[in-house]
């Protein structure tokens, strides 16, 4: 059976790597945009509603990485509000990328709602967070996309059907995951992409591959095994202060697995006939004969 692959779709995972400033993050954008990629990806978080009192007042748990003098206070500053993520939506959309973010609570999904994208993530940390899940269904009607990582089958099986109760689950792209900064290869566990694929492909839209390792050797294997989504976390500098930095590509990484991907997506396919014509020079010139 022949297998047909879409286009590649690559997300560069912005985050806070922006370290809470505002034209930095359109700077980002727009090393993401020259280095071929589909989409830039941010992040929403309501601090005082994602954490408890004691999360919020307590110190980060890596203070040479913090921006604050309690992680709340580390948050605060690395979070834009819904005028300024309107801003970036508006300066990716002109420069021809999609914008997209990540939702962490019931209220940063639904002022990202009011932005209206064309899709918008739940991370795996939050894919459990149903009250938040159902904004995303019953009151938007982009795409959502979700991270399985650091979830068991039957919360995957959960996930899905929450959306199939409304016949919204053809609205979902799905992501193999594992959630570490950074991610050593042999717990990438890339063949959970067919796994998923087999058991969620005909009751979702797509599938995704959400990557947290190093360099770029294994995306294009992620790819071919049936994620036309990938996503990588995307810096300036990778020795910037702040966690995700360290498994973040910089624009050149970024560029070369853009490229890497569309030259794999024209090399997947058939021969249209037994002997190409890029081939029969080389045939007349070089093939056997006998004398």
């Amino acid at each position: 059976m022949k297998t047909t692959y879409k286009s590649p779709q690559v997300i560069a995972e912005i985050g806070c790597n922006h370290k809470g400033e505002i034209q930095l993050a359109k700077e980002l954008i727009k090393e993401a945009v020259d280095s071929g990629v589909e989409v830039v990806k941010f992040q929403k978080r309501n601090n005082k509603e994602l954490l408890t009192l004691e999360q919020y007042n307590a110190p980060h748990p890596n203070p040479m990485h913090s921006y604050g003098d309690s992680y709340g206070a580390h948050r605060e500053f690395l979070e834009f509000d819904v005028v300024q993520h309107k801003s970036l939506k508006e300066y990716a959309e002109s420069l021809g990328v999609i914008y997209s973010t990540s939702v962490w609570d019931t209220t940063s999904a639904k002022e990202i709602v009011s932005l209206d994208p064309v899709f918008i993530k739940v991370p795996s940390a939050c894919n459990n967070h149903f009250e938040m899940l159902k904004v995303l269904r019953d009151h938007y009607k982009g795409d959502v996309h979700i991270s399985f990582g650091m979830t068991t089958k039957e919360e995957e099986e959960q996930i899905v059907s929450f959306f199939e109760k409304t016949n919204q689950s053809q609205r979902l792209i799905i992501y193999s995951c594992t959630s570490g900064y950074p991610v050593p290869f042999e717990d990438v566990c890339m063949l959970e992409i067919i796994r998923i694929k087999e058991k969620f492909e005909d009751r979702v839209k797509d599938i995704g591959f959400s990557g947290h390792h190093l360099g770029i050797a294994i995306d294009v294997a992620a790819y071919t095994l049936g994620a036309t989504w990938i996503e990588r976390h995307f810096t300036l500098d990778r020795t910037w202060k702040g966690t995700d930095h360290s498994a973040s590509l910089e624009p050149t990484g970024l560029r070369k697995l853009a490229r890497d991907l569309k030259a794999t997506y024209k090399s997947l396919t058939y021969k249209h006939s037994d002997i190409l014509l890029i081939e029969q020079l080389q045939r007349d010139k070089l093939k056997f004969r006998e004398k």
